[in-house]
């Protein structure tokens, strides 16, 4: 792992990693104006009145999101050059389970293949994934109308990955008071494209926009970080679909 800029960092406050199993299944639906999204949102109405009544032992939540923006991210090249299509998922289904068994066991169930079929009908590309809880800053909450995030890391070396999303969080926890975040990791045998995606809220724009904007350091230290170690990271802003 190298380090850029290392008199900048400081010991992210986390949090043991749960025992949560996560599946998570995105799609590109809609149309992307620059940064800004236009998901489908009749599809995203469809996929929350499915998702709302899936019940299987083992579900703590489902949810789904539709995209917004993509704030400023890092490795484009990278991706290219391993011929790793773009994140520009518009919609991403979430259910978090006591287990990744119990994830395993609902993503073979005929309510959820449901839901993946209509999506799939209707999205360019998907992308689906059970997932454990591999890093925590805090639980998501769900409950209420945030602003939240999908990041999603490619690298080479999926352990340096890990190793630098620790090292630049504590970033995000003192310039843009990150309540929380939860990193998902493709569990053994599931599709890798994104060795790490990162699920994080904050409560408004203005919390954490300005400082991925305008603060130099989120450039010198977080993207030069990501840069040095050889990573792809692909942030996505959502709202939740009521």
């Amino acid at each position: 792992m190298e380090l850029i800029n290392d008199q900048l960092a400081v010991k992210a406050r986390t949090l043991p990693p749960t025992g949560d199993g996560f599946l998570l299944l995105a799609g590109e639906t809609g149309t992307w104006r620059g940064p800004f999204a236009s998901p489908a949102a009749r599809l995203a109405a469809q996929l929350q009145s499915l998702v709302a009544a899936v019940d299987s032992p083992g579900i703590h939540e489902a949810n789904v999101f539709r995209a917004v923006l993509r704030p400023p991210g890092e490795g484009d090249e990278i991706l290219a050059a391993r011929g790793i299509p773009p994140a520009r998922f518009d919609l991403v289904v979430l259910i978090r389970t006591e287990s990744v068994q119990a994830t395993q066991d609902l993503r073979d169930s005929a309510t959820y293949q449901h839901i993946a079929r209509t999506l799939g009908a209707a999205a360019r590309r998907t992308h689906e994934i059970v997932a454990e809880n591999a890093g925590l800053l805090g639980d998501v909450d769900h409950t209420q109308d945030h602003r939240y995030l999908f990041n999603y890391f490619y690298a080479d070396d999926r352990d340096t990955l890990l190793k630098v999303w620790e090292y630049t969080a504590s970033w995000f926890q003192a310039k843009t008071a990150l309540p929380n975040s939860a990193l998902m990791r493709p569990a053994r045998g599931e599709a890798a494209d994104y060795g790490l995606i990162n699920h994080a809220s904050w409560p408004t724009w203005r919390t954490f926009l300005p400082g991925l904007i305008l603060r130099p350091t989120f450039r010198s230290f977080v993207l030069a970080n990501f840069k040095a170690n050889g990573i792809a990271a692909q942030p996505i802003i959502y709202r939740r679909v009521r």
